[in-house]
């Protein structure tokens, strides 16, 4: 299966290599033929990396240790499901699926633009391809998966145990989804900008992809942020880690770029903005890669550093950014437009304004990020930045995305007047000024002022939202005589750009709210526990019950069970484990069981207004001395094993692994017959679970704005001359247009 695995990646080398220039030379000469051929070898390099990836895959699952991917990032012991996902926490494996999702969906944007924009597809198709060809390149010359190792070993180091986790599994391919999606637009945007057709073609040819990417990229954050917070042990969901920033920084400007080519579908306007916003989202795609891929900046998440890796993404993202840079100059007289802002009251004003801040938060992000880079290329000396550098900067910023969030679907275009804009204004203004009164009832909540802010925006973005909803379901209620439930199905499934758009603010409002809430009143505590203590926080009562153990030659868990009651009543018992994997230390033969990898398993209990959080750090230190003992003993009998007849060394060997599991069964067994002290963190929370509630809303507002309208909604209108004072670049609306705006 290796050799097979790299003879298809020489050819789907030669096949982005050959698609590359068929589609240079079908751009220049104006040949169709050429055009056409490299297309199709796009599919066949997207069916290449399809056998690759699943050889691959087979291999980890059947645990062929003779690949070095293999032998890496598997063992006999990891379950079969996370076998199968472990093709994707190697460097090599999850560059190939990279290779295999860029050539996946380019191949899917092409065909469907096989008939449109045929000025522009040349140029894009040629982009896709020289970016496939570079991934490919460093897959054939520096990362191949289908490396051997000889003799292969019996056993694999395993998979590391963070990894062990569902979301986590899911979480890779949704972040890669979005970045390789991201650079669908970003190829398009490059070949409007080279063929000079400008106008919004090609935007409305990519705008699903754009989408697509926001929604994958927006899921898996919201992935990372669970398994951070289910797994990791420390009781947060976001620390600014730079894999999670390079995540965020293309999710925020991918958000200004979609809110950004409404106003140019609409007024023509803002070309200039636009095509910079799709190439700076392409570049922060390749950023993002870069960093997970470079190990440059320290990570949970970053593979390790491969000098000539970073070369080669370095390069890549130079040639991105001053290539972006030299075609916007280049064509800035085509760019052009006549359209300027009528008012400042407008929605386009409104849009323009969030997309500036969405932009600055992108621009804080990767300034913090980055600084400690920045500082050792200036001074030397390389200077970390901790997590509260971030909220000073960022609060303000997000503050007013919130609130501009709200003001964007009830301000109409071009400009509004006093009437409409208090009849609009009043309830959604009316609905945060209660909120806020109320809140500042609550004991303790006046000194917050970040979280005072975000629940008196968030609550005016839901009830602006709410009064569209309502205002739709009436007036189509007037004309159709249609029951509410049916003419809100109706009106949204006829209008689903602009109320899944809805859908979205309102969501992330809600998240924003339980990040607020989260972060400004979170209550934790450290406690040193023996069974039958207990400590208060925040009002609840919790007491550690009893430890509990499990052993196998696989992990060791330890672990302990919490009782919580409030008021004297009970309201939720908690079970928190602490997981130990041995590690590859030959010289201690009990000692490795307990000093490989670790992880957490949190205790929790999720509400609506709060969560209660735990993890243990069991203590392990009285059980050192028996486990010395038990290395010395141990280690000499396998010593004396090894110069015994093959046949005697096998079964003594047999009974020496017997007598090893035996040993490291009392062991756990004494954590739980002879209880002492371990430490706790415990921590509540308020209103947590708005944050995934709201990030889940949110999804499904842009699943239901990616969804095609029906066939039969779109209705051809009659043909009219056409108006003289038209933009010249700007395509006829259609019918699908004006419902979605």
């Amino acid at each position: 299966m290796a050799a097979a695995g790299r003879v298809l990646l020489v050819l789907a080398l030669m096949c982005a290599v050959y698609g590359l220039f068929a589609s240079l030379y079908g751009a220049q000469r104006g040949g169709g033929a050429w055009v056409h051929s490299g297309r199709r070898a796009m599919y066949s390099l997207a069916g290449i990396s399809a056998v690759c990836f699943v050889i691959l895959d087979v291999a980890f699952i059947s645990s062929d240790f003779s690949l070095q991917i293999v032998a890496s990032g598997s063992s006999t012991t990891t379950p079969t499901f996370y076998r199968a996902a472990a093709i994707w926490a190697t460097q090599q494996g999850s560059l190939l699926l990279w290779v295999l999702l860029l050539s996946g969906w380019s191949s899917l944007a092409l065909l469907a633009t096989r008939r449109r924009v045929r000025e522009i597809v040349p140029y894009a198709q040629a982009v896709l391809f020289a970016l496939c060809t570079f991934f490919t390149g460093l897959l054939v010359l520096f990362a191949n998966p289908f490396t051997t190792i000889s003799p292969a070993p019996t056993e694999g180091a395993g998979l590391d145990p963070l990894l062990r986790h569902t979301t986590m599994m899911i979480h890779p391919p949704m972040l890669y989804s979005g970045y390789t999606l991201l650079l669908v637009p970003f190829a398009f945007a490059i070949g409007a900008l080279v063929s000079g057709r400008v106008g919004v073609e090609w935007i409305q040819v990519t705008r699903r992809f754009a989408l697509a990417a926001w929604l994958c990229l927006g899921i898996g954050i919201l992935l990372g942020a669970r398994w951070s917070y289910t797994e990791l042990g420390w009781g947060g969901y976001w620390a600014w880690d730079p894999v999670e920033n390079a995540a965020l920084m293309p999710w925020l400007v991918c958000t200004a770029y979609i809110h950004s080519i409404m106003i140019q579908e609409k007024r023509g306007m803002l070309k200039v903005w636009n095509a910079s916003l799709v190439l700076l989202t392409g570049c922060m795609a390749i950023v993002g890669t870069f960093l997970v891929r470079s190990g440059i900046l320290s990570s949970i998440h970053a593979f390790v550093s491969d000098p000539t890796l970073n070369i080669s993404f370095v390069g890549l993202i130079a040639v991105a950014v001053i290539g972006s840079i030299a075609l916007v100059v280049w064509r800035r007289d085509r760019l052009r437009t006549d359209a300027q802002l009528d008012s400042l009251l407008s929605r386009e004003a409104v849009f323009l304004g969030q997309n500036m801040i969405l932009v600055a938060l992108a621009a804080v992000v990767f300034w913090f990020t980055f600084f400690p880079l920045i500082s050792e290329a200036i001074t030397g000396n390389k200077i970390s930045v901790g997590p509260s550098a971030f909220p000073p900067f960022i609060d303000p910023l997000a503050i007013a995305v919130v609130a501009l969030a709200g003001i964007g679907p009830i301000i109409p275009w071009r400009r509004v007047t006093p009437a409409k804009l208090r009849a609009s204004f009043a309830f959604p203004v009316a609905a945060a000024l209660l909120a806020l009164v109320v809140l500042a009832l609550v004991p303790g909540v006046v000194g917050h002022g970040f979280a005072l802010a975000i629940f008196g925006a968030g609550t005016f973005v839901v009830a602006s939202v709410a009064q569209e909803f309502v205002r739709g379901v009436r007036a189509r209620q007037a004309m159709t005589r249609e029951a509410a439930p049916v003419a809100l199905a109706r009106l949204v499934r006829r209008n689903r750009r602009r109320y899944g758009g809805y859908i979205v603010h309102a969501g992330v409002a809600l998240a924003l709210v339980g990040v607020a809430a989260s972060t400004s009143f979170q209550h934790s505590r450290t406690a040193v526990l023996a069974p039958g203590q207990s400590v208060s926080v925040d009002g609840y009562r919790i007491r550690y019950v009893r430890p509990t153990a499990a052993a196998s030659p696989q992990k060791i868990t330890l672990g302990a069970i919490l009782a919580v009651s409030s008021r004297r009543r009970p309201v939720a018992t908690l079970h928190t484990e602490y997981g130990l994997y041995p590690s590859q230390d030959p010289m201690h033969a009990i000692g490795r069981f307990f000093n490989g990898s670790d992880e957490s398993r949190v205790g929790l209990k999720a509400g609506l207004t709060q969560d209660i959080w735990t993890v243990i750090s069991p203590n392990v230190t009285p059980l050192q001395g028996l486990i010395s003992r038990g290395d010395v003993l141990l280690g000499r009998a396998l010593l004396q094993a090894q110069t015994l007849p093959p046949a005697q060394r096998a079964q003594q060997l047999n009974v020496l692994f017997a007598y090893r599991d035996a040993i490291i069964r009392e062991l756990t067994q004494r954590f739980v017959a002879r209880p002492w002290k371990a430490t706790f963190l415990l921590i509540v929370s308020p209103l947590v679970t708005w944050l995934w509630l709201g990030a889940i809303l949110a999804a499904l507002g842009g699943l239901i704005a990616l969804w095609p309208l029906p066939r039969r909604s779109v209705r051809r209108r009659p043909s009219r001359p056409r108006d003289p004072l038209r933009a010249p670049d700007r395509a006829p609306e259609t019918a699908r247009e004006r419902v979605a705006a």
